[in-house]
C-alpha cells in the first residue's frame, strides 16, 4: 500500500519542529492525539481529541483544520482493526479479562455468544444468580414467541454494525506476521461493532494538501486495547398487580392493556458533569464515559416503550444534541427545564435539568408550567426574614432546583357513555430535589411549594396527577411523609432544624392531593407479586433500593399518582439485592 506521494522532511527552527514539503513550505503537524477512554466498547462511539501545531508554533483544535483549510492543509483520518490470527474471547462479567470457560446452556438457549464467556470458575459461580436469569428469560421468550434478548438489548449494536458495513466496506490493507489490518473507517469517529470484539483498533491522523488531497508527512497514530462487548443490563419485566397476565419483557408497544391504560417511566440519568472518577472511583473510566453511557441509557429507555418519560439530571447540551433528537425518532415530543444559575458556576451548556417526553400518538400537549424554587425562595424571604438576615437566608434556600409540570390530553379513551365528550387530561410533574442531606427543612419546603402549586392546578379541573422524580429522600423521611400522607408528624426529627421558620408549625405542611407511591402497590397485590414483596421494605412498602452506589444504597426515586382517579396495573420488576455489585459500574440505576 502506498501511503504518501509527497517528499517531506522534518526541520528544527528556533527550538520548534516543523514538517516541510518538497517546496520548502512550512506545514501543519499533528501535535497530540488522545482518547478519553482507554477501553473501546461495542456500540460506543470513539472520538479522539486531536491537537494541531501551526507554522507559528500555536496549538489549535483539530476540529478547526478538519472543517476548513488552514494554510492550505486539512486533516484526514483512518481506523483499522488489528486482527490477530488467534481469536480472543473476553469475559462477559469482567470484560477486560480473557475468557477461559463458556456456558453451554447459553449456546443451547441461543443467547448472544458474548454472554456465555467467563474468565474463571469463581467468576461464573459468583455471577450465577444473575446469569441464570438470562436462561429463564430466554425460555419465556421462546415459549411465548416474543423478541429474543438480541433483539431487545442488541438492537443498537446491530444497527451500528450494519450502518458501518453499508457506509464503509471493510478492506484488508496489510498483513504483518500473525496480524491483519482491516481498514474499517475514514472518519474522525468510529463506533466499534461486534466484529471488533477481542481486537485492538488503530487510529491514524494525518495532514493532507487541501488542493491535491495528497498526504503530507508521517501520520500520528494511537492503538487501543482490545474491544470489549457492552455489559448487558439486567433483564426486567412488567409485573402485574391487578391480576392481568403481562409476563415476559415489557411489550407495551403491543398495547395489550385496556384502551385507557398508559405507562410512565422516571429515571435519573446521572449528568455527565457529576459522573467523575472522584465521585465514582470504584467505576472504570470507560463505564463513566458519556459516549458509553448514552447508548446504554437510550437502549434501556427505548426498550421500555413508556408513553411518558420523566428524566432528571439531563445535561442541557445532551438534551439538545442527544436525548431530544434520538427520542424524537421514536415518536416522542419533549419539554425541558434547566436549573437556574444563582449557585451554578460551571459551563452554561452543562447545567442539568428535567426533561419530560410523551408519545405523540398517545398524548397531546395542553399546557406547561415551570417552577423555579429560587424565585419562590426570594418571595418568601422578602416576606418573613428581616433585612439583616436576608443574605444568610438566601444562602440556605437558593439551590437552583426546578420542577417541570406538563398537562397532557389523552388521545385514547376509556370513557363511559355517561361522559362521551369529556376531555381526558393528566398533569405530570417532574422534579429533582437536589439538596444536601443536612438541609431537610429546605427539601421539605421545596416539595411543599410544588404540591401547593399542583393543588391550584387540580382545582381548575378534575385532573389526575403524576408526581415523578428523584426526591433525594428515603421512605419514612419527612419529605416522603408529606407527599404520600399529606402531612408530617409534628414530632418527626426532620423538623428539628428550622432556622428560618419555614416548616413550623407542622400543621401548615399539608396538602389535599390523594397521592400514593406506585411501588407500594406490590404490598397490596396479594399473592400476585410474592417475589416482588421480598424486595420491598415492610415498614414503608417502598423498594429496598432505587439508587445503588458505593456510598448509598436506598430508595430516593418515586412515582406518585392520584389514587382516586388512577389505578396501577403493573410495575417494572425490582432488582435483586445480589445484583447490586454489578450495578456499581453503571453508576446509577432505575
Amino acid at each position: 500500500m502506498i501511503e504518501f506521494l509527497v517528499e517531506t522532511r522534518k526541520v528544527e527552527e528556533n527550538g520548534e519542529e516543523y514538517w516541510l514539503s518538497w517546496l520548502g513550505k512550512k506545514m501543519l503537524s499533528v501535535h497530540r492525539v488522545h482518547l478519553p477512554s482507554e477501553i473501546p466498547i461495542v456500540g460506543c462511539e470513539l472520538t479522539p481529541y486531536v491537537l494541531v501545531k501551526c507554522a507559528d508554533g500555536s496549538v489549535v483544535s483539530g476540529d478547526t483544520v478538519e472543517l476548513k483549510p488552514t494554510l492550505g492543509h486539512l486533516l484526514r483520518y483512518k481506523w483499522y482493526r488489528i486482527q490477530s490470527d488467534k481469536k480472543v474471547a473476553v469475559c462477559s462479567v469482567h470484560p477486560t479479562e480473557p475468557a477461559t470457560l463458556q456456558c453451554l446452556m447459553c449456546i443451547k438457549a441461543k443467547l448472544p455468544i458474548t454472554k456465555s464467556y467467563h474468565c474463571a470458575s469463581k467468576c461464573f459461580s459468583d455471577a450465577w444468580q444473575h446469569h441464570r436469569v438470562l436462561h429463564e428469560r430466554a425460555a419465556i421468550a421462546s415459549n411465548e414467541n416474543g423478541p429474543d434478548d438480541d433483539e431487545v438489548y442488541g438492537r443498537l449494536n446491530s444497527n451500528a454494525s450494519a450502518a458501518s458495513g453499508a457506509i464503509y466496506p471493510v478492506v484488508i490493507t496489510q498483513r504483518n506476521g500473525g496480524e491483519t489490518w482491516f481498514e474499517v473507517g475514514h472518519s474522525k469517529s468510529y463506533t466499534p461493532s461486534a466484529d471488533d470484539i477481542g481486537h485492538a483498533l488503530k487510529f491514524d491522523c494525518f495532514v493532507i494538501d487541501a488542493e491535491t488531497k495528497l498526504p503530507l508527512g508521517v501520520p500520528t497514530s494511537l492503538t487501543t486495547s482490545r474491544v470489549i462487548p457492552a455489559p448487558s443490563p439486567t433483564p426486567r419485566r412488567m409485573v402485574s398487580v391487578s391480576g392481568n397476565d403481562i409476563s415476559g419483557h415489557p411489550e407495551v408497544g403491543n398495547r395489550s392493556f385496556s384502551g385507557g391504560s398508559f405507562t410512565v417511566l422516571s429515571y435519573n440519568v446521572l449528568s455527565d458533569a457529576y459522573a467523575t472518577s472522584d465521585q465514582y472511583s470504584y467505576c472504570p473510566s470507560w463505564a463513566l464515559a458519556w459516549t458509553y453511557r448514552r447508548q446504554n441509557l437510550l437502549r434501556e429507555i427505548v426498550s421500555y416503550r413508556a408513553d411518558i418519560l420523566c428524566l432528571q439530571e439531563v445535561q442541557s447540551d445532551h438534551y439538545d444534541d442527544f436525548f431530544a433528537p434520538e427520542l424524537d425518532k421514536h415518536g416522542y415530543q419533549a419539554f425541558f427545564k434547566k436549573k437556574t444559575t444563582e449557585v451554578f458556576s460551571g459551563n452554561a451548556n452543562t447545567i442539568d435539568g428535567c426533561a419530560t417526553f410523551f408519545r405523540r400518538d398517545r398524548f397531546s400537549h395542553v399546557k406547561k408550567y415551570e417552577v423555579e424554587f429560587n424565585k419562590a425562595a426570594q418571595s418568601l424571604i422578602d416576606t418573613i426574614v428581616p433585612i439583616p438576615q436576608k443574605k444568610s437566608a438566601l444562602n440556605r434556600l437558593i439551590k437552583d432546583n426546578i420542577a417541570l409540570i406538563v398537562v397532557l390530553e389523552a388521545k385514547f379513551s376509556n370513557q363511559s357513555n355517561e361522559n362521551p365528550g369529556r376531555r381526558q387530561l393528566i398533569c405530570v410533574a417532574n422534579t429533582h430535589i437536589n439538596v444536601s442531606q443536612d438541609l431537610k427543612d429546605v427539601k421539605i419546603w421545596q416539595v411543599h411549594t410544588l404540591l401547593k402549586g399542583l393543588e391550584k392546578i387540580a382545582t381548575t379541573a378534575d385532573i389526575p396527577m403524576l408526581v415523578c422524580g428523584d426526591f433525594s429522600a428515603v421512605p419514612g423521611s419527612g419529605l416522603h411523609s408529606l407527599v404520600a400522607m399529606g402531612r408530617i408528624d409534628p414530632l418527626h426529627p426532620d423538623l428539628n432544624v428550622d432556622p428560618l421558620g419555614i416548616v413550623r408549625p407542622a400543621n401548615k405542611l399539608t396538602h389535599q392531593l390523594p397521592l400514593v407511591s406506585a411501588y407500594t402497590s406490590f404490598a397490596r397485590a396479594g399473592n400476585i407479586a410474592l417475589e416482588q414483596k421480598k424486595k420491598i421494605d415492610p415498614a414503608t412498602n417502598e423498594p429496598l433500593f432505587t439508587n445503588c452506589t458505593r456510598d448509598f444504597i436506598g430508595t430516593s426515586d418515586y412515582i406518585f399518582y392520584s389514587a382516586d382517579t388512577l389505578t396501577v396495573e403493573s410495575l417494572l420488576e425490582l432488582l435483586d439485592e445480589d445484583v447490586k455489585d454489578s450495578l456499581y459500574q453503571r453508576g446509577r440505576t432505575l
